[in-house]
């Protein structure tokens, strides 16, 4: 299995699965900024066997201060949700969201950082499925009781590099800022209290990461991506968004190619958060 498949696997190779009875473990991680909670919609429509996961309730903990919008959930509490999301032991999962892969990079960079090492990105999430003409269930599943082992229970140093405000700050690897133009350039911040972005920063908006059809692109055209960047794809880079979410996108992308990137988790709602860090403005559209 090259890098690609291992970040990645496709409708037809899903849903050959669960024809044929073998066993994985589905979760729809719908979520977007603008609606958060994905439940009604999975309610309405998700592939057979699928179990709903709050991005906010879930792969998130607001108990914790000071790391941005969306902290990181301890190891502990991620195995207590793995196991009621029925997640076995040495059985893959699989993850897909409906919107640009964000509630999936999230669910997939989450899970592996954990320790996890067979979860795998629908590629091109729940319209590619649809597209495929696989079949749909609708309702609440309910899966029998897990009993998957989380490696890591802090995830800020758990099986995926990760950064600390300093050391995004501290211009050791390049570091991409996978936000809107607008918002990188502090033209528009509608989320945060302060626009701008991290001095040093490029601007790579991870939507550019997929294709028209909302699949990964190629290893070649990312490559040309980060290029035009100044950036080599083998050189080691960090990313940040708003809060976590979306940078993980980015870096599920590098993984597919073979390469790993470190998150910022905190991102820039962290970074903002203290009007001693700088802030740059303008710059890249």
């Amino acid at each position: 299995m090259n890098a690609r498949e291992q970040v990645l696997i496709q409708p037809t190779e899903l849903a050959a699965r669960i024809q044929a009875g073998e066993p994985v473990a589905i979760l729809d991680v719908r979520w977007r900024i603008d609606v958060p909670d994905g439940r009604p919609a999975y309610l309405d429509g998700h592939i057979p066997g699928a179990v709903y996961v709050s991005l906010d309730d879930e792969l998130s903990d607001h108990t914790v201060t000071g790391r941005g919008r969306h902290p990181l959930p301890s190891g502990r509490d991620l195995q207590e949700a793995l196991r009621r999301w029925g997640v076995r032991q040495g059985v893959p999962v699989v993850v897909y969201d409906d919107w640009n892969r964000a509630g999936s990079g999230r669910a997939w960079w989450v899970l592996t950082a954990a320790g996890l090492t067979e979860v795998r990105i629908l590629d091109g999430g729940w319209d590619a499925w649809r597209s495929s003409g696989g079949e749909v269930e609708t309702g609440a599943v309910s899966p029998q009781p897990g009993n998957v082992t989380v490696l890591h229970d802090n995830l800020y140093s758990g099986s995926r590099p990760t950064l600390t405000a300093s050391q995004a700050d501290a211009g050791n690897m390049p570091l991409l800022d996978v936000r809107a133009p607008e918002r990188y350039r502090g033209d528009s911040e509608t989320v945060d209290p302060v626009g701008g972005h991290i001095p040093g920063a490029k601007n790579l908006p991870f939507v550019k990461m997929l294709a028209a059809d909302g699949t990964f692109l190629d290893e070649e055209t990312l490559a040309s991506l980060l290029s035009e960047r100044a950036i080599h794809p083998a050189v080691p880079v960090g990313a940040y968004c708003g809060s976590g979410v979306t940078a993980t996108v980015v870096i599920a992308a590098l993984a597919a190619a073979g390469h790993e990137a470190a998150l910022f988790p905190g991102s820039w709602s962290e970074w903002s958060s203290d009007p001693q860090r700088p802030v740059a403005r303008g710059g890249e559209s």
